[in-house]
Protein backbone atom coordinates (compact mmCIF):
# COMPACT_ATOMS: atom_id res chain seq x y z
CA UNK A 1 0.00 0.00 0.00
CA UNK A 2 1.15 3.49 -1.07
CA UNK A 3 2.15 5.94 1.24
CA UNK A 4 -0.76 8.35 2.17
CA UNK A 5 0.74 11.55 1.08
CA UNK A 6 -0.96 15.57 1.70
CA UNK A 7 -3.50 16.86 -0.61
CA UNK A 8 -2.60 20.33 -1.68
CA UNK A 9 -4.89 23.31 -3.18
CA UNK A 10 -4.17 26.65 -4.29
CA UNK A 11 -7.16 28.91 -4.03
CA UNK A 12 -6.35 31.70 -6.92
CA UNK A 13 -8.16 34.88 -5.42
CA UNK A 14 -6.93 37.99 -7.42
CA UNK A 15 -5.97 40.42 -4.72
CA UNK A 16 -7.42 38.05 -1.90
CA UNK A 17 -10.74 37.87 0.48
CA UNK A 18 -9.40 40.70 2.35
CA UNK A 19 -9.97 44.34 2.06
CA UNK A 20 -6.49 45.74 2.18
CA UNK A 21 -4.45 43.03 0.24
CA UNK A 22 -4.60 44.94 -3.16
CA UNK A 23 -2.71 47.90 -0.68
CA UNK A 24 0.40 45.28 -0.89
CA UNK A 25 3.68 47.07 -2.97
CA UNK A 26 3.96 44.36 -4.87
CA UNK A 27 0.69 43.19 -5.72
CA UNK A 28 -1.37 43.66 -8.95
CA UNK A 29 -4.44 45.32 -7.85
CA UNK A 30 -6.13 44.33 -11.18
CA UNK A 31 -5.23 40.21 -10.39
CA UNK A 32 -8.71 39.39 -10.04
CA UNK A 33 -9.56 40.50 -13.79
CA UNK A 34 -5.78 39.31 -14.74
CA UNK A 35 -5.61 36.21 -16.70
CA UNK A 36 -1.52 36.35 -16.52
CA UNK A 37 -1.97 36.39 -12.94
CA UNK A 38 -3.99 33.00 -12.91
CA UNK A 39 -1.97 31.96 -15.06
CA UNK A 40 1.31 32.58 -13.60
CA UNK A 41 -0.20 31.23 -9.68
CA UNK A 42 -1.87 27.73 -11.91
CA UNK A 43 1.23 27.16 -13.10
CA UNK A 44 3.21 27.39 -9.81
CA UNK A 45 0.80 25.23 -8.20
CA UNK A 46 1.42 22.78 -11.15
CA UNK A 47 4.73 22.83 -11.28
CA UNK A 48 4.68 21.99 -7.01
CA UNK A 49 2.66 19.13 -7.90
CA UNK A 50 -0.24 20.36 -6.35
CA UNK A 51 -3.35 18.66 -6.83
CA UNK A 52 -5.77 21.04 -7.63
CA UNK A 53 -6.03 24.73 -8.34
CA UNK A 54 -9.71 26.17 -6.49
CA UNK A 55 -11.81 29.26 -7.26
CA UNK A 56 -14.18 30.51 -5.07
CA UNK A 57 -17.07 32.64 -6.29
CA UNK A 58 -20.55 34.34 -4.78
CA UNK A 59 -23.41 36.09 -6.80
CA UNK A 60 -23.78 39.00 -4.60
CA UNK A 61 -22.16 42.48 -3.90
CA UNK A 62 -22.72 45.80 -2.87
CA UNK A 63 -20.65 48.55 -2.42
CA UNK A 64 -18.64 47.49 1.08
CA UNK A 65 -17.57 44.36 -0.62
CA UNK A 66 -14.51 43.51 -1.02
CA UNK A 67 -11.89 44.18 -3.95
CA UNK A 68 -12.11 40.77 -5.42
CA UNK A 69 -15.23 40.58 -5.09
CA UNK A 70 -16.74 43.36 -6.52
CA UNK A 71 -14.88 42.66 -9.73
CA UNK A 72 -13.62 39.07 -10.98
CA UNK A 73 -14.00 36.56 -13.41
CA UNK A 74 -16.75 33.75 -13.50
CA UNK A 75 -15.04 30.21 -12.27
CA UNK A 76 -15.90 27.79 -15.30
CA UNK A 77 -14.61 30.70 -17.86
CA UNK A 78 -11.42 30.99 -16.30
CA UNK A 79 -10.78 27.18 -15.19
CA UNK A 80 -11.62 26.56 -18.91
CA UNK A 81 -8.61 29.22 -19.59
CA UNK A 82 -6.26 27.14 -17.72
CA UNK A 83 -7.40 24.02 -18.66
CA UNK A 84 -5.55 25.09 -21.84
CA UNK A 85 -2.45 25.98 -20.68
CA UNK A 86 -2.11 23.50 -18.12
CA UNK A 87 -2.12 19.77 -17.90
CA UNK A 88 -2.11 17.64 -14.73
CA UNK A 89 -3.38 19.86 -12.12
CA UNK A 90 -7.04 20.14 -11.14
CA UNK A 91 -9.37 22.47 -11.70
CA UNK A 92 -12.45 22.95 -8.78
CA UNK A 93 -15.15 25.76 -9.44
CA UNK A 94 -17.66 26.88 -6.90
CA UNK A 95 -21.13 26.99 -8.00
CA UNK A 96 -24.17 27.49 -6.26
CA UNK A 97 -26.67 25.09 -5.97
CA UNK A 98 -29.24 27.69 -4.92
CA UNK A 99 -29.69 29.90 -7.68
CA UNK A 100 -28.24 27.12 -10.66
CA UNK A 101 -30.40 24.96 -12.27
CA UNK A 102 -29.02 21.05 -13.02
CA UNK A 103 -28.95 20.16 -16.27
CA UNK A 104 -26.99 23.62 -16.70
CA UNK A 105 -24.84 22.98 -14.15
CA UNK A 106 -24.25 19.22 -14.99
CA UNK A 107 -23.87 19.99 -18.74
CA UNK A 108 -21.02 22.77 -17.48
CA UNK A 109 -19.26 20.49 -15.72
CA UNK A 110 -19.14 17.89 -17.58
CA UNK A 111 -17.48 20.64 -20.30
CA UNK A 112 -14.67 21.47 -18.23
CA UNK A 113 -14.30 18.01 -17.54
CA UNK A 114 -14.17 16.84 -20.97
CA UNK A 115 -11.65 19.76 -22.02
CA UNK A 116 -9.00 19.28 -19.28
CA UNK A 117 -9.25 15.49 -19.67
CA UNK A 118 -10.78 14.69 -16.43
CA UNK A 119 -9.50 17.19 -13.93
CA UNK A 120 -12.75 18.78 -13.35
CA UNK A 121 -14.43 19.37 -9.49
CA UNK A 122 -17.47 21.21 -8.42
CA UNK A 123 -17.13 22.84 -5.11
CA UNK A 124 -21.17 22.75 -4.09
CA UNK A 125 -22.30 26.08 -2.37
CA UNK A 126 -25.60 26.68 -1.18
CA UNK A 127 -25.03 31.33 -0.77
CA UNK A 128 -25.78 32.44 2.20
CA UNK A 129 -26.07 36.40 1.48
CA UNK A 130 -29.88 37.10 1.34
CA UNK A 131 -29.07 39.68 -1.35
CA UNK A 132 -28.28 37.00 -3.90
CA UNK A 133 -32.39 36.50 -4.51
CA UNK A 134 -32.59 40.27 -6.00
CA UNK A 135 -30.02 39.21 -8.72
CA UNK A 136 -32.48 36.26 -10.10
CA UNK A 137 -36.14 37.33 -9.70
CA UNK A 138 -36.70 35.72 -6.09
CA UNK A 139 -39.33 36.71 -4.16
CA UNK A 140 -36.72 35.76 -1.06
CA UNK A 141 -33.87 34.13 -0.02
CA UNK A 142 -34.48 30.65 1.12
CA UNK A 143 -33.98 29.52 4.44
CA UNK A 144 -30.62 27.47 5.81
CA UNK A 145 -32.97 23.88 6.00
CA UNK A 146 -34.57 24.36 2.41
CA UNK A 147 -31.04 25.41 1.15
CA UNK A 148 -29.91 21.98 2.00
CA UNK A 149 -32.66 20.22 0.69
CA UNK A 150 -32.36 21.47 -2.39
CA UNK A 151 -28.36 20.79 -2.39
CA UNK A 152 -29.21 16.93 -1.93
CA UNK A 153 -31.95 16.90 -4.79
CA UNK A 154 -29.51 18.88 -6.99
CA UNK A 155 -26.41 17.33 -6.41
CA UNK A 156 -28.41 13.85 -7.11
CA UNK A 157 -30.24 15.31 -10.60
CA UNK A 158 -26.36 16.46 -11.63
CA UNK A 159 -24.34 12.96 -10.48
CA UNK A 160 -28.04 11.49 -12.35
CA UNK A 161 -27.21 13.85 -15.58
CA UNK A 162 -23.84 13.04 -15.73
CA UNK A 163 -24.31 9.12 -16.77
CA UNK A 164 -26.67 9.87 -19.13
CA UNK A 165 -24.08 8.19 -21.64
CA UNK A 166 -22.39 5.12 -20.77
CA UNK A 167 -18.76 5.17 -21.06
CA UNK A 168 -18.83 2.71 -24.19
CA UNK A 169 -22.33 4.44 -26.05
CA UNK A 170 -20.18 6.39 -28.99
CA UNK A 171 -19.55 3.77 -31.48
CA UNK A 172 -18.23 6.28 -33.96
CA UNK A 173 -18.60 3.28 -36.38
CA UNK A 174 -18.26 4.92 -40.10
CA UNK A 175 -18.59 1.43 -41.94
CA UNK A 176 -22.46 0.81 -40.28
CA UNK A 177 -22.96 4.26 -39.86
CA UNK A 178 -23.83 3.84 -36.13
CA UNK A 179 -22.78 6.56 -34.36
CA UNK A 180 -24.05 5.45 -30.95
CA UNK A 181 -25.38 2.57 -29.27
CA UNK A 182 -29.43 3.54 -28.42
CA UNK A 183 -29.28 0.91 -25.59
CA UNK A 184 -26.86 3.27 -23.80
CA UNK A 185 -27.98 6.28 -23.80
CA UNK A 186 -30.89 6.69 -20.76
CA UNK A 187 -33.15 9.50 -20.17
CA UNK A 188 -33.30 10.53 -15.91
CA UNK A 189 -36.99 11.05 -16.02
CA UNK A 190 -36.65 13.38 -11.93
CA UNK A 191 -39.19 14.69 -10.41
CA UNK A 192 -38.31 16.00 -7.13
CA UNK A 193 -39.16 18.58 -4.74
CA UNK A 194 -37.47 21.50 -6.26
CA UNK A 195 -36.75 19.78 -10.09
CA UNK A 196 -38.68 18.40 -12.95
CA UNK A 197 -35.46 17.30 -15.02
CA UNK A 198 -35.92 14.90 -18.04
CA UNK A 199 -32.46 14.13 -19.81
CA UNK A 200 -30.87 13.20 -20.90
CA UNK A 201 -27.29 15.43 -21.05
CA UNK A 202 -26.07 15.88 -24.36
CA UNK A 203 -22.44 15.21 -23.51
CA UNK A 204 -20.25 12.28 -22.79
CA UNK A 205 -18.44 11.26 -19.61
CA UNK A 206 -14.73 11.62 -19.06
CA UNK A 207 -11.97 9.98 -18.37
CA UNK A 208 -12.58 10.18 -14.16
CA UNK A 209 -15.74 9.57 -14.86
CA UNK A 210 -17.56 12.42 -12.50
CA UNK A 211 -16.10 15.65 -11.43
CA UNK A 212 -15.38 15.26 -7.68
CA UNK A 213 -17.84 16.67 -5.46
CA UNK A 214 -15.85 19.52 -2.94
CA UNK A 215 -17.59 21.60 -0.13
CA UNK A 216 -17.29 23.20 3.09
CA UNK A 217 -19.83 22.18 5.23
CA UNK A 218 -19.64 23.33 9.61
CA UNK A 219 -23.44 23.32 10.61
CA UNK A 220 -25.36 20.62 11.03
CA UNK A 221 -26.94 20.10 8.00
CA UNK A 222 -23.66 21.47 6.27
CA UNK A 223 -21.75 17.99 7.69
CA UNK A 224 -24.63 15.91 6.66
CA UNK A 225 -24.57 16.84 3.65
CA UNK A 226 -20.66 16.54 3.35
CA UNK A 227 -20.79 13.27 4.81
CA UNK A 228 -22.79 11.74 2.41
CA UNK A 229 -22.00 13.98 -0.58
CA UNK A 230 -18.58 14.90 -0.92
CA UNK A 231 -15.37 13.59 -2.04
CA UNK A 232 -13.31 16.74 -0.31
CA UNK A 233 -14.24 19.13 2.28
CA UNK A 234 -12.89 22.88 2.55
CA UNK A 235 -13.10 24.30 6.22
CA UNK A 236 -11.59 26.95 8.48
CA UNK A 237 -11.08 25.72 11.61
CA UNK A 238 -9.84 27.97 14.58
CA UNK A 239 -7.22 25.63 15.75
CA UNK A 240 -5.53 22.23 16.20
CA UNK A 241 -7.99 21.15 18.18
CA UNK A 242 -10.76 22.66 16.17
CA UNK A 243 -9.83 20.83 13.42
CA UNK A 244 -9.19 17.72 15.04
CA UNK A 245 -12.44 17.57 16.39
CA UNK A 246 -13.50 18.82 12.78
CA UNK A 247 -12.35 15.97 11.14
CA UNK A 248 -13.18 13.29 13.45
CA UNK A 249 -16.73 14.13 13.48
CA UNK A 250 -16.98 13.94 9.60
CA UNK A 251 -14.88 10.55 9.07
CA UNK A 252 -17.57 9.30 11.76
CA UNK A 253 -20.49 10.86 9.66
CA UNK A 254 -18.92 9.51 6.21
CA UNK A 255 -18.54 5.45 8.28
CA UNK A 256 -22.71 6.02 9.05
CA UNK A 257 -23.40 6.88 5.56
CA UNK A 258 -21.74 3.85 4.69
CA UNK A 259 -18.31 5.27 3.13
CA UNK A 260 -15.19 4.40 3.58
CA UNK A 261 -13.70 7.10 5.92
CA UNK A 262 -10.38 7.58 3.96
CA UNK A 263 -12.47 8.27 0.64
CA UNK A 264 -13.47 11.74 2.46
CA UNK A 265 -11.22 14.01 2.51
CA UNK A 266 -10.53 17.01 4.97
CA UNK A 267 -8.86 20.04 3.87
CA UNK A 268 -8.34 23.19 5.98
CA UNK A 269 -8.25 26.10 4.07
CA UNK A 270 -5.03 28.26 5.77
CA UNK A 271 -2.95 31.06 5.01
CA UNK A 272 0.77 30.58 5.57
CA UNK A 273 3.78 32.98 5.69
CA UNK A 274 7.10 32.05 4.77
CA UNK A 275 10.20 34.06 5.67
CA UNK A 276 13.75 32.40 4.81
CA UNK A 277 14.52 33.42 8.52
CA UNK A 278 13.28 34.14 11.88
CA UNK A 279 13.30 38.26 10.45
CA UNK A 280 11.96 37.91 7.52
CA UNK A 281 9.28 35.73 9.24
CA UNK A 282 8.20 39.08 11.20
CA UNK A 283 8.75 41.17 8.61
CA UNK A 284 6.17 39.63 6.36
CA UNK A 285 3.69 38.75 9.26
CA UNK A 286 3.91 42.14 10.30
CA UNK A 287 3.15 43.54 6.07
CA UNK A 288 0.51 41.12 6.44
CA UNK A 289 -1.58 42.49 9.53
CA UNK A 290 -0.68 46.17 8.22
CA UNK A 291 -2.95 45.32 5.75
CA UNK A 292 -6.03 45.02 8.03
CA UNK A 293 -7.48 47.67 9.08
CA UNK A 294 -10.38 47.98 12.29
CA UNK A 295 -12.90 49.43 9.81
CA UNK A 296 -12.32 46.53 7.05
CA UNK A 297 -12.58 43.93 9.80
CA UNK A 298 -15.61 44.72 10.95
CA UNK A 299 -17.31 44.53 7.61
CA UNK A 300 -15.37 40.91 6.93
CA UNK A 301 -17.11 40.05 10.35
CA UNK A 302 -20.57 40.52 8.89
CA UNK A 303 -20.29 38.36 6.19
CA UNK A 304 -21.40 35.52 7.71
CA UNK A 305 -23.76 37.58 9.29
CA UNK A 306 -25.35 38.07 6.18
CA UNK A 307 -23.47 41.36 5.53
CA UNK A 308 -24.41 42.88 9.26
CA UNK A 309 -23.51 46.21 10.03
CA UNK A 310 -20.97 46.17 13.18
CA UNK A 311 -20.24 49.61 12.85
CA UNK A 312 -23.40 50.69 14.86
CA UNK A 313 -21.91 48.82 17.95
CA UNK A 314 -19.17 50.07 20.49
CA UNK A 315 -15.88 48.56 19.76
CA UNK A 316 -14.64 47.84 23.47
CA UNK A 317 -17.55 46.34 24.51
CA UNK A 318 -18.47 42.76 24.72
CA UNK A 319 -19.61 41.02 21.32
CA UNK A 320 -22.85 42.11 20.75
CA UNK A 321 -26.02 39.53 21.47
CA UNK A 322 -27.23 38.90 18.16
CA UNK A 323 -29.70 36.04 18.87
CA UNK A 324 -30.49 34.33 15.85
CA UNK A 325 -29.14 36.51 13.43
CA UNK A 326 -27.18 34.59 10.89
CA UNK A 327 -29.44 31.15 11.46
CA UNK A 328 -29.89 31.55 7.62
CA UNK A 329 -27.25 33.14 6.17
CA UNK A 330 -23.80 31.00 7.10
CA UNK A 331 -25.03 29.48 9.87
CA UNK A 332 -22.09 26.86 10.56
CA UNK A 333 -19.42 29.86 10.95
CA UNK A 334 -21.88 32.77 12.04
CA UNK A 335 -22.51 29.96 15.41
CA UNK A 336 -18.69 29.42 15.88
CA UNK A 337 -17.74 33.33 15.91
CA UNK A 338 -20.47 33.94 18.69
CA UNK A 339 -19.36 30.76 20.89
CA UNK A 340 -15.90 32.14 20.58
CA UNK A 341 -16.80 35.38 21.68
CA UNK A 342 -18.87 33.88 24.56
CA UNK A 343 -16.28 31.29 25.47
CA UNK A 344 -13.44 33.87 25.42
CA UNK A 345 -15.12 36.84 26.50
CA UNK A 346 -14.05 38.70 23.05
CA UNK A 347 -15.24 42.33 22.37
CA UNK A 348 -16.48 43.18 19.37
CA UNK A 349 -12.94 45.03 18.19
CA UNK A 350 -10.71 41.28 19.67
CA UNK A 351 -13.07 39.17 17.64
CA UNK A 352 -13.10 41.32 14.40
CA UNK A 353 -9.26 41.47 14.09
CA UNK A 354 -9.19 37.71 15.21
CA UNK A 355 -11.34 36.71 12.52
CA UNK A 356 -9.58 38.67 9.78
CA UNK A 357 -5.82 38.86 10.66
CA UNK A 358 -3.77 35.94 10.15
CA UNK A 359 -3.17 33.28 12.47
CA UNK A 360 0.03 32.20 13.80
CA UNK A 361 -0.09 28.50 13.47
CA UNK A 362 1.50 28.83 10.13
CA UNK A 363 3.81 31.28 10.20
CA UNK A 364 7.43 30.27 10.10
CA UNK A 365 10.63 29.44 8.72
CA UNK A 366 9.91 26.46 5.87
CA UNK A 367 11.21 24.30 8.77
CA UNK A 368 8.40 25.93 10.62
CA UNK A 369 5.78 25.49 8.32
CA UNK A 370 6.24 22.13 7.02
CA UNK A 371 6.75 20.86 10.79
CA UNK A 372 3.36 22.17 11.15
CA UNK A 373 1.39 20.72 8.30
CA UNK A 374 3.31 17.76 8.88
CA UNK A 375 1.80 17.79 12.59
CA UNK A 376 -1.62 18.10 11.92
CA UNK A 377 -1.95 15.54 8.88
CA UNK A 378 0.06 13.26 10.78
CA UNK A 379 -2.21 13.60 13.97
CA UNK A 380 -6.03 13.55 12.71
CA UNK A 381 -6.51 17.37 11.90
CA UNK A 382 -6.02 17.30 8.17
CA UNK A 383 -5.53 15.19 4.74
CA UNK A 384 -4.36 17.98 3.05
CA UNK A 385 -4.19 21.85 2.78
CA UNK A 386 -5.82 24.35 0.86
CA UNK A 387 -3.56 27.04 0.19
CA UNK A 388 -4.48 31.02 0.54
CA UNK A 389 -1.33 33.32 -0.14
CA UNK A 390 -1.88 36.85 1.64
CA UNK A 391 0.99 38.32 0.08
CA UNK A 392 1.63 38.43 -3.81
CA UNK A 393 4.59 35.97 -3.29
CA UNK A 394 2.77 34.32 -0.89
CA UNK A 395 2.59 30.97 -3.61
CA UNK A 396 5.67 31.24 -4.90
CA UNK A 397 7.74 30.93 -1.72
CA UNK A 398 5.22 28.30 -0.39
CA UNK A 399 6.37 25.99 -3.46
CA UNK A 400 9.31 27.64 -3.71
CA UNK A 401 10.65 26.51 0.07
CA UNK A 402 7.50 24.32 2.03
CA UNK A 403 7.05 22.29 -0.96
CA UNK A 404 10.55 20.52 -1.17
CA UNK A 405 10.55 19.94 2.14
CA UNK A 406 7.82 18.12 2.51
CA UNK A 407 8.62 16.22 -1.11
CA UNK A 408 12.12 15.23 0.92
CA UNK A 409 10.06 13.40 3.67
CA UNK A 410 8.08 11.59 1.46
CA UNK A 411 4.83 13.64 1.94
CA UNK A 412 4.03 15.26 -0.91
CA UNK A 413 4.95 13.52 -4.49
CA UNK A 414 7.53 14.77 -6.85
CA UNK A 415 5.90 13.61 -10.07
CA UNK A 416 2.14 13.09 -11.09
CA UNK A 417 1.39 9.70 -11.63
CA UNK A 418 -1.99 10.37 -13.99
CA UNK A 419 -3.61 13.13 -15.11
CA UNK A 420 -7.09 13.32 -13.65
CA UNK A 421 -8.29 14.74 -10.51
CA UNK A 422 -9.53 11.39 -9.48
CA UNK A 423 -6.37 9.50 -9.46
CA UNK A 424 -4.47 12.67 -7.63
CA UNK A 425 -6.62 11.50 -4.48
CA UNK A 426 -6.12 8.11 -5.38
CA UNK A 427 -10.23 7.25 -6.00
CA UNK A 428 -11.60 4.85 -8.64
CA UNK A 429 -13.76 5.82 -11.19
CA UNK A 430 -17.23 5.69 -10.49
CA UNK A 431 -18.86 3.08 -12.66
CA UNK A 432 -21.66 4.68 -14.90
CA UNK A 433 -25.00 3.90 -12.54
CA UNK A 434 -26.99 2.33 -16.21
CA UNK A 435 -23.65 -0.24 -16.98
CA UNK A 436 -23.74 -1.28 -13.61
CA UNK A 437 -27.37 -1.96 -13.51
CA UNK A 438 -27.30 -3.56 -17.30
CA UNK A 439 -24.29 -5.96 -15.13
CA UNK A 440 -26.27 -6.96 -12.25
CA UNK A 441 -29.53 -7.84 -13.85
CA UNK A 442 -27.20 -9.97 -16.55
CA UNK A 443 -25.88 -11.85 -13.32
CA UNK A 444 -29.53 -12.25 -12.21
Amino acid sequence: MSKRQIRLGAMIHGVDHGWGEWRHPQALADASVNFGFYKQQAKLAEAAKFDFAFIADSLHIHARSSPHYLNRFEPLTILSALAAVTEHIGLVATVTVSYTEPFQVARQFASLDLISGGRAGWNVVTSWLSGTADNFGKAEHPPHAVRYRIAREHVDVVKGLWDSWEDDAFTRNKHSGQFFDPAKLHTLGHQGEFFKVKGPLNIQRSPQGQPLIFQAGVSEDGRNFAAQNADAIFVSPESFDDAHAYYQDLKQRAARHGRAPDALFILPGIRPIVGRNVEEVEQRYQQAVDLVSIEDALVALGRPFNDYDFSQHDLDAPFPDLGTLGNDSHKGTSDQLKQLARDESLSLRELALRFSRPRRDFVGTPEQVADALQHWFENGAADGFIINSLLPDGLQYFTEHVVPLLQARGLVRREYSDTTLRSHFGLDVPENRNTLRRNQAALA
